[in-house]
């Protein structure tokens, strides 16, 4: 396609202003989500409060996530993205004066979470599915790199801000300051020029038939489908992993909101470490051997920290990074693989439709998270997690449509 080899033209300048961007965007968002939860622990200090949290966050997107795969198929991808970063906007603001005037109760605080995720609903999946389109594709593994290390660095930034804002200035500066992350987002992406999907009689083709298209896509590549199978499990046992991490700083190492922001912190470092090397050494090796890699080491460090005594705070800190270095091995190389196996004009469906489809089974899960371990303690989560995801690494080794992912695209 002409008008996509066009857009490859110095795609690297065109990163640097849309990473410089983002770079603000997320780390907002991590600034605000972390003080949020840090909020509800400190408020409540119960991990169904912070799983239902978690629910609000994702509901939009599991509800919406098809519908608006099809429509960012449609749209330029570009406006689309800008369009998300402002209602985003909208909804912090809304939250920060709701907090300035003191109005704030938990209901109407998972309202308002619901209602801002809808601006993720669409992002995510038009950033993903833009990037084919600027990038080529011997660059993508190290463009997902960098795309770790601006998450990273947001990980690792993100909670000390938010704990030292959260402190001392409180949630409506905290809000503020995911409005001001949205609008620099939206703002950069105006300088920038997204090559457009031509898609044939798009206008005549109806919603629910363009879905049905963009899941017959996927279930045609059964290795992909074994992949995101595999992602959707590991999301149900994580999801609620990550929901209820706070208390177990909180509660089973009786530490505190610093300490907290502390382990948040060195998980960043883990996927900072672990984005560097996957930008800068850009590995040749099969995308579905480092997503195996990933998906082992991670569930057996996660094992580890469930057996930890509550006097090992220490090691648990030192083991976090080492998750956090583990992510990028499958999150990276996955994101490549759905990019290459499925044409640019498929690609804001399956992201989607695949978001919505994976979080579904996480939201069941973070259902059960909070009683869990609210009853038995947080740490049971840690090891049944861990474990089910090295034996789902071990188990992808033996799926030949997983192995061959690589010989030929669809």
């Amino acid at each position: 396609m002409m008008e996509t080899s066009m857009g490859m033209n110095n795609w690297k300048s065109k990163f640097a202003v849309i990473w410089t961007g983002q770079l603000f965007s997320i780390l907002s968002s991590y600034i605000a989500q972390f003080s949020v939860v840090l909020w509800i622990g400190m408020e409540t200090g119960s991990a169904t409060a912070l799983a239902y949290a978690a629910i609000a966050g994702l509901l939009p997107q599991i509800l919406l996530g098809p519908f608006a795969g099809v429509f960012i198929d449609r749209w330029s991808r570009k406006w689309t993205m800008i369009g998300a970063d402002l209602f985003v906007a909208f909804c912090s603001a809304v939250i920060a004066f709701c907090f300035y005037l003191n109005v704030v109760e938990m209901w109407s605080l998972y309202i308002l979470l619901m209602f801002r995720s809808v601006g993720s609903a669409f992002h995510a999946p038009a950033m993903k599915s833009a990037i084919p389109l600027l990038a080529p594709q011997s660059a993508l593994v190290r463009v997902a790199g960098i795309n770790e290390i601006i998450q990273s660095i947001s990980m690792i930034c993100g909670p000390i801000l938010g704990a030292v804002f959260l402190l001392n200035f409180g949630m409506s500066t905290v809000m503020l300051l995911d409005v001001l992350g949205a609008l620099i987002a939206s703002t950069s992406l105006l300088f920038v020029s997204i090559p457009s999907v031509v898609k044939a009689s798009k206008s005549t083709k109806s919603v629910l038939y363009d879905m049905k298209e963009g899941a017959l896509v996927i279930w045609r590549n059964r290795g992909m489908r074994w992949l995101m199978l595999s992602e959707v499990v590991v999301n149900f046992f994580v999801m609620p992993i990550v929901a209820v991490m706070p208390l177990m700083t909180l509660q089973y190492f009786k530490g505190s909101a610093y300490q907290v922001s502390l382990v948040e912190g060195v998980y960043g470092i883990g996927l900072l470490i672990g984005g560097v090397l996957l930008s800068i050494w850009n590995p040749k090796i099969r995308k579905s051997t480092l997503i195996i890699c990933g998906l082992f080491g991670l569930g057996i460090v996660l094992a580890v920290c469930g057996v930890l005594p509550s006097t090992y705070f220490t090691v648990f800190v030192v083991l976090t990074i080492f998750q956090g270095l583990a992510v990028p091995l499958f999150t990276g190389p996955f994101t490549v693989l759905i990019q290459t196996q499925f044409k640019s004009e498929y690609l804001g469906r399956v992201f989607a439709l695949f978001g919505s489809v994976s979080q579904l089974p996480a939201m069941i899960g973070l259902l059960f998270a909070g009683f869990i371990a609210d009853d038995i303690g947080v740490e049971k989560l840690f090891l049944f997690g861990g474990l089910v995801l090295a034996i789902i690494g071990i188990g992808l080794i033996f799926i030949p449509s997983v192995q061959q992912l690589e010989q030929k695209a669809s």
